[in-house]
C-alpha cells in the first residue's frame, strides 16, 4: 500500500513541529510505502524552515509543498494534486499521533468495499472542561475537533473530522475534491470542508469505518476554551450547514427566505437562555440561539444571492 499523509498549515510552526516529530516516528509494515506531504498555505512565519529542516532529517518521508491561494480547501486541493499514495490520509499541525495511527487508520481500506476511515481524536492530557461546558449534550466537544465514538470498530454514519481521516484516492477522482467555499480563508472561519467530503460519500452509498485504535491526540490552547469561541464555532457552523444542504424546505411559509419556524426556535431558546439555572444547560441554551441566528443569517444570503 502507497499512503500519503497530507497536512495542511499555515503560521503555526511551534505546533507544526511537534505533530511532524510524531508523524517521523510512525510505525508501519515494511510492505507500506509512506511519505508526509506538508501543504504550506502562504505562511509568513518559520514554517518552511522547520518542514525542510524535517526534509532534511528524514530524507524521501517528508516533502514541502507551497500553496500561494489561501484557504484551507485550496491546500488541501494542492495537496491531493501532488500525492503520490493511492491512499490519502489527512491531519492537522496542531495534534500529535500515535505510533500506530497511520496503520490502524489505513489498513481496512480497499478490504470489504471501505473507501475511507476515520480514527479517533482525544483532546491532549491537559485538557479540563470548564463549568458551563455540559460534556452530556450533543456534540459538546466538536469546536474542539474531539471525535470519540467508543472503543468498538464500527461503520460510520456520520462523517469523520479532518485532523483524522482517510480515503482511497479514487474516490476524489470519482466524487470531486473538497468544496472551496467551505474551510477557513481570509475573511471566513466557516468551517465543515471536511464533513461534507465524507457526507458526500455517505450520501452516494460509500462505506466508511470508524477506526478506534487510530489515535490523535488534539492540542486545546486556551483561547479556545472561552465561550465566546464556542459560541462563533456554532455560529459558523450553522451557516455551513446551510452552505452544504440548502435553505431548508420543510415548511412553506418564509420570511424574506427565512423559513419562518426558525424565528419561533430562536425565541424559544432564548427564552430557555434567561431562565435556566445550570451554568452548563444555561450554555447549551445560548449556544442554540447562536446555531440559530447563524442559520437565520445564512438563509438570508443564499435567498438573496439567488435573487
Amino acid at each position: 500500500m502507497d499512503i500519503t499523509v497530507i497536512l495542511c498549515t499555515y503560521n503555526r510552526y511551534e505546533s507544526l513541529a511537534k505533530a511532524l516529530a510524531s508523524l517521523a516516528v510512525l510505525r508501519l509494515p515494511e510492505s507500506f510505502e509512506w511519505e508526509v506531504l506538508v501543504v504550506d498555505n502562504n505562511s509568513t512565519d518559520q514554517t518552511r524552515e522547520v518542514v525542510e529542516a524535517f526534509c532534511r532529517r528524514y530524507p524521501g518521508r517528508f516533502r514541502y509543498l507551497f500553496e500561494t491561494q489561501q484557504g484551507k480547501s485550496y491546500a488541501l486541493n494542492a495537496g491531493i494534486r501532488h500525492a503520490r499514495g493511492n491512499v490519502l490520509a489527512f491531519t492537522d499541525d496542531d495534534v500529535t499521533v500515535e505510533p500506530s495511527w497511520l496503520h490502524n487508520l489505513t489498513a481496512s481500506l480497499g478490504k470489504d468495499q471501505w473507501v475511507g476511515a476515520g480514527g479517533r481524536t482525544l483532546p491532549d492530557c491537559t485538557f479540563s472542561p470548564p463549568r458551563w461546558l455540559g460534556l452530556d449534550t450533543p456534540r459538546a466537544l466538536a469546536p474542539l475537533a474531539v471525535f470519540d465514538l467508543g472503543s468498538e470498530a464500527c461503520e460510520l454514519s456520520e462523517p469523520p473530522f479532518g485532523n483524522n481521516m482517510a480515503y482511497l484516492r479514487e474516490v476524489f477522482s470519482k466524487y470531486g475534491d473538497f468544496r472551496t467555499e467551505l474551510g477557513p480563508r481570509p475573511g471566513s472561519e466557516i468551517r465543515s470542508e471536511d464533513t461534507e467530503f465524507g457526507q458526500r460519500l455517505l450520501s452516494r452509498g460509500e462505506r466508511l469505518r470508524y477506526e478506534p485504535c487510530a489515535v490523535v491526540y488534539h492540542s486545546i490552547p486556551a483561547n479556545r476554551m472561552q465561550k465566546d469561541y464556542f459560541l462563533a464555532w456554532w455560529f459558523d457552523k450553522a451557516r455551513a450547514d446551510i452552505l452544504e444542504f440548502g435553505i431548508p424546505t420543510d415548511t412553506k411559509w418564509f420570511f424574506v427566505g427565512i423559513p419562518l419556524y426558525l424565528f419561533r426556535r430562536l425565541v424559544v431558546w432564548t427564552l430557555r437562555w434567561v431562565s435556566s439555572g445550570s451554568p452548563s444547560r444555561r450554555f447549551f441554551s445560548k449556544r442554540q440561539v447562536w446555531w440559530l441566528a447563524g442559520t437565520i443569517v445564512e438563509c438570508f444570503h443564499q435567498s438573496h444571492a439567488h435573487r
